[in-house]
């Protein structure tokens, strides 16, 4: 994969700015501007990017209709109502509605929770679920994470006697549902500051303003953060604002104190022992999560989320673990077929989509499938397969283009849509299939730009190894957690040569270790390039080249660091 490299520098104003905070804060002025480009300016905002507070969070009742939430919720409580917890079956749902759950749990007993089936009730709050809350005696449902487009389905409720309280993070329609209370920031009428909470986020934020109307000491919400930051991290929001706020205190709470469930899965991930960051939830712990609605119930998911009893515990987490295990198997069986079909397509270059569909293809894993494809043809993509009578499917986008948006140019043709700019689902009639590619590729050909379909390293800064001190790498961590709208840094060197001793490694010799030197320090720097041998003549012809990277802390050597290169090119 030949990639390109996209370096703007900072401007002389930025520069400028980034001296004086260099100065003001005694960081290198390489990282300073990292936070320049970032929106931070002052010695203040920096303190605050670097240590988060809690106190810093927003007032939960800034947030439209707390109020009458928070109300709601209580007069229930008061009144023994029986209370439904309803939520979406990925990650982001199943955490929010285990979070929901246990803080009420702690206070009032007639509670229940609900996940709907993704093979027969779908995406958000159906009327099975509505049904399950009237015959159980259900008079109010509090549903995360979905909801926001639920109008026929609330309104069904209502007429049943079940008030609905809507905490969602998806792009409303111009209808709301008539809810009794849509806690949602991307509201028309937004009050709120903040604006791209995850789900768990938004459920967090109305429990925390039910423990302030209530005078429960804030002390209490504070075990819940682990499952905030594994939905933060899991629903690819981005991690400034009040994000950072609550992913750098849930990775806080999971690394020292997670809950029996959280503790479970870190255990069979073999993770134990080691420091979380938000790659191991995005690899490791998310999928396990996830596997759960994707191959069976994602109720399964809260069960464990829930469990106090670590042996239990243990037990659900290791179930949950073989679904992730029949997933991948899965997932790569259908990524081979839609590769194959992707190729035998032709005129791809031409191309500035990808739409498939397959009936046989299993429903649960269309979005990884998705996923997939975006990575490998810098495309975005829609896999499609079929429900009953209809196609239904997952999308998934490049780096800064709304597929969301696309998909509501073609809301004609759909029975249902949403989602957020890089991930939503969708449905339709069968019969649609075929103008939908028609019409999505045609709104993406004339908005996507060019540089997003090719593969683009953004390179942060160009540095040179003796800018590479035990320092610079320890204020660099202060920029965790990293994620959206916060990358981890990618840093360039240019003319560097091997020191003479950089070979291949791994099982199928695949890997470069590396021993390089510059030509502006004594410095020898340690690297890895995964699944870059294709290099190795170059490395080894004693002429210079450049290498863009990421600064790693060595793990088996703690205390050095190492880059991981990123990429390989001639000088």
């Amino acid at each position: 994969m030949t990639h390109k490299w996209n370096y703007q520098p900072i401007t002389p104003e930025q520069a400028e700015i980034s001296h004086e905070l260099a100065k003001e804060i005694g960081i290198s002025p390489i990282l300073s501007g990292l936070l320049v480009v970032r929106g931070i300016t002052t010695a203040e905002e920096s303190h605050k990017f670097f240590r988060p507070q809690l106190h810093d969070l927003h007032d939960p009742f800034l947030l439209k209709d707390m109020n009458v939430a928070v109300g709601r919720l209580n007069r229930a409580m008061g009144r023994k109502e029986r209370i439904l917890v309803y939520g979406d079956y990925d990650v982001d749902g199943t955490t929010a509605v285990a979070l929901v759950y246990k803080f009420i749990q702690q206070f009032y007993s007639n509670i229940d929770y609900y996940i709907p089936d993704r093979y027969n009730e779908g995406y958000g709050v159906s009327i099975q679920g509505v049904d399950y809350a009237a015959d159980t005696g259900v008079s109010l449902v509090i549903v995360l994470d979905c909801g926001i487009k639920a109008v026929e389905e609330i309104q069904y409720a209502r007429e049943k006697g079940i008030d609905f309280i809507i905490c969602d993070h998806h792009v409303p329609d111009d209808v709301l549902p008539p809810a009794v209370a849509i806690l949602n920031a991307k509201r028309a009428d937004n009050t709120y500051p903040y604006e791209h909470l995850s789900g768990c986020g938004v459920g967090f934020k109305f429990m925390q303003a039910f423990a302030q109307s209530n005078n429960i000491d804030f002390f209490h919400l504070i075990p819940l953060l682990d499952l905030v930051a594994v939905s933060i991290a899991s629903d690819i929001v981005p991690i400034m604002g009040e994000n950072r706020i609550l992913a750098y205190h849930g990775l806080k709470q999971l690394n020292s104190n997670p809950s029996v469930g959280l503790k479970a899965i870190i255990d069979i991930c073999g993770l134990t022992g080691k420091e979380l960051s938000v790659s191991d939830i995005v690899f490791r712990i998310g999928p396990r999560i996830n596997a759960s609605g994707r191959i069976q119930n994602g109720k399964e998911a809260v069960a464990l989320l829930v469990e106090k009893d670590l042996s239990v515990a243990l037990e659900k987490a290791r179930q949950i673990n073989q679904y992730n295990e029949t997933r991948k198997d899965l997932d790569k069986s259908m990524t081979d077929e839609a590769n194959s079909i992707v190729e035998e397509l032709g005129g791809l270059a031409d191309r500035r989509s990808i739409v498939l569909y397959n009936e046989e293809w299993h429903k649960g894993v269309i979005g990884i499938v998705a996923s997939r494809l975006t990575e490998v043809y810098y495309r975005p993509a829609v896999v499609l397969t079929r429900t009953g009578d209809m196609a239904t499917g997952s999308a998934r986008s490049v780096a800064g283009f709304d597929v969301y948006k696309a998909i509501e140019h073609c809301r004609d043709l759909l029975e249902n849509f949403g989602g957020h700019t890089y991930a939503a689902g969708l449905s339709m009639k069968v019969e649609n299939v075929p103008v939908f590619m028609e019409r999505f590729e045609e709104f993406v050909a004339q908005n996507i730009k060019p540089e997003q379909t090719s593969a683009i390293i953004d390179i942060h800064a160009e540095i040179d190894f003796r800018d590479i001190t035990h320092k610079f790498y320890c204020d660099l961590k202060k920029f965790n957690p990293f994620g959206p709208d916060n990358p981890k840094p990618v840093f360039c060197t240019r003319n560097v040569y091997d020191y003479g001793t950089s070979k291949v490694v791994g099982r199928d010799q695949e890997h470069i270790k590396l021993e390089l030197v510059d030509n502006k320090s004594n410095n020898i720097m340690n690297g890895i390039a995964f699944g870059q041998s294709s290099h190795v003549r170059l490395i080894k012809s004693k002429h210079s080249f450049d290498i863009c990277y990421t600064i790693e802390e060595n793990v088996y050597k703690k205390g050095d660091v190492q880059l991981q290169i990123e990429d390989i090119k001639p000088n």
